[in-house]
């Protein structure tokens, strides 16, 4: 065949086309319902900030800028109290406790065994370990 173009591949073409057709038919068709469940959630959710749909930002030109909270910097080339504190997102004098629900809580949402980062991994456990090791005896 000349052209490339067998009557298998236009019929699989027309198909194509159809499907597509009837997938649209189909959202159109849904559309108005869809609007207004979404008009509902936003009127609804009371956790969106009013600054987010506005630009009043009050730190910035976005609404990240005025809700960054991470730390701007990277690690040390040795763990100290502070770094420690940091990644775990604990006071300094924490207790065992405290320093355990953290350390937990971070590494299963990064262990590599999960899709985390085998380094944050490490930073974390080197973290909670330079903090027990700090911690007075009465704080064990």
């Amino acid at each position: 065949m000349k052209g490339g173009s067998s009557p298998a591949s236009m019929i699989f073409t027309g198909l194509g086309f159809a499907a597509i057709g009837f997938a649209g038919r189909y959202v159109l068709r849904r559309m108005p319902h869809l609007e207004n469940e979404v008009r509902h959630l936003i009127k609804h959710f009371r956790l969106l900030d009013p600054d987010m749909f506005d630009g009043n930002c009050p730190r910035g030109s976005s609404y990240t800028d005025k809700y960054s909270q991470y730390y701007k910097g990277g690690f040390e080339s040795k763990m100290n109290l502070k770094e420690a504190a940091l990644i775990l997102g604990v006071e300094p004098t924490a207790k065992k406790n405290t320093i355990r629900a953290a350390f937990l809580r971070l590494i299963t949402l990064n262990h590599p065994d999960r899709g985390g980062s085998p380094y944050i991994a490490s930073k974390i456990n080197e973290a909670k370990d330079f903090l027990e090791e700090r911690l007075p005896p009465g704080r064990k």
